[in-house]
């Protein structure tokens, strides 16, 4: 199986950074046009981007302000069964390490590259949004 990675700093604390990777209403603002859940183990969240693309997710790894993820049970095909998550470590007071991964691909097809891609353009938008508050509107982002 193969696996994403990607690794980067955030400078806000720890609290913060993982409740725009858990809950719905922050994901909204980087990644999902709607996103709907409730930040518990075992919960489904639907991750709509459009009426092709209505996923959905189970939460199968949650430690609060440490370490969140999501395994897909509906998605494009290249997407399943796929599990992404973020670790996140304090380094300093304000500052956060984040490991994303997103794992069990498959092969490293078009999609994989693709998906590797968008992650790191939307990894990046994440960061500017929790730093500076700027959400890049759905449409523009990849």
């Amino acid at each position: 199986m193969n696996t994403i990675y990607h690794d980067f700093y955030i400078n806000k604390p720890i609290e913060r950074v993982f409740e725009v990777v858990s809950f719905p209403n922050e994901i909204n603002n980087w990644w999902t046009k709607r996103c709907s859940g409730k930040c518990e183990l075992g919960a489904v969240y639907n991750l709509y981007f459009s009426e092709e693309y209505n996923w959905l997710a189970e939460i199968v790894k949650l430690k609060h302000n440490e370490e969140i993820e999501f395994k897909m049970t509906k998605a494009m095909d290249d997407w399943m069964p796929t599990s992404f998550g973020f670790i996140l470590k304090e380094e300093q007071p304000n500052v956060t390490s984040v490991q994303f991964y997103h794992k069990d691909w498959t092969e490293i097809s078009k999609e994989f590259r693709v998906a590797s891609y968008c992650w790191a353009n939307l990894l990046r938008q994440m960061k500017q949004y929790i730093e500076n508050g700027t959400i890049t509107p759905f449409e523009e982002r990849n």
